[in-house]
C-alpha cells in the first residue's frame, strides 16, 4: 500500500458510498473513518459528542457566513463560541487533517476533500458516489427497512442536507464533477465491482496497492 494514499468519499444517500468505503478499507487494509471523525473530534476538543452530532453534515445558520469558507479550516476557537457550528466544523477539520497525516485512510463525507485541498495535502483521491433514483430507493428500503414513500422522503431530505452543508462550508456545489477525481455511478455495477474500478483507477494514477 502506498504510504501516502488517502481516499475521500462524498456520497448520495442510498448510493452505497459508505459500503464502498468499508469494502475498500478491507481490501486495501487501511483505516475507514466515518462516525469516528465525530468521536475523535469530541475527544480532542473536550466538547460533548452530542454537539457534533446535532450538526453532523448539516449547514450552519449564519447568513453572513457564506463566502467565508476558506476561513473555516483554520484553528478552532476555545472561547464562548466553542460549540458554534462553524467552530465544531473547525474541530472536525483539524481531526481530518490529523488522520490524513498519520497514514493511508478512507474519509467519509464532512467535506474531507475540501479540507485536504485547503491544507494543500498531497496525494489524496476524491470520489463522489451516486446512482439513479430507483436504485437509491431500493437500497434504502432494504437497509433502513422502510416503505418506498419513506425511502424517497429520506433520500430527498438527507441529500438536501448534505448539499446545503457542502455549499455552506466550502462555497462549492456538492456533486460538481469538476471537484472530484472520480465520479462513480453504482446503478449498473455492484459494490464489489465498484471497488475494483476504484482500485484500477488508483493503479492508473500510480499508487502502489
Amino acid at each position: 500500500m502506498d504510504k501516502k494514499l488517502v481516499i475521500t468519499i462524498e456520497r448520495e444517500y442510498g448510493s452505497g458510498g459508505r459500503v464502498l468505503g468499508k469494502t475498500l478499507s478491507e481490501q486495501l487494509g487501511i483505516p475507514y473513518y466515518d462516525d469516528d471523525i465525530i468521536r475523535k473530534a469530541s475527544e480532542q476538543s473536550a466538547v460533548g459528542e452530542q454537539f457534533f452530532r446535532a450538526y453532523d453534515e448539516k449547514a450552519g445558520k449564519n447568513p453572513l457566513f457564506f463566502g467565508q469558507a476558506k476561513n473555516v479550516t483554520g484553528k478552532p476557537e476555545v472561547n464562548a463560541n466553542i460549540t458554534k457550528p462553524e467552530n465544531l466544523f473547525r474541530f472536525e477539520a483539524e481531526t481530518i487533517r490529523t488522520l490524513a497525516s498519520e497514514g493511508p485512510c478512507i474519509l467519509i463525507g464532512r467535506c474531507s476533500d475540501f479540507i485536504l485541498e485547503s491544507a494543500e495535502f498531497e496525494n489524496y483521491i476524491s470520489l463522489f458516489v451516486y446512482c439513479d433514483l430507483p436504485d437509491k430507493i431500493r437500497r434504502v428500503i432494504k437497509v433502513d427497512g422502510v416503505d418506498s414513500e419513506e425511502a424517497v422522503r429520506r433520500i430527498q431530505k438527507i441529500n438536501k442536507q448534505r448539499r446545503d452543508y457542502y455549499r455552506y462550508y466550502t462555497g462549492n456545489n456538492w456533486g460538481d464533477p469538476a471537484l472530484y477525481d472520480l465520479m462513480l455511478n453504482t446503478s449498473n455495477i455492484t459494490i464489489p465491482q465498484s471497488a475494483e474500478l476504484v482500485k484500477l483507477y488508483l493503479k492508473l494514477r500510480g499508487f502502489e496497492l
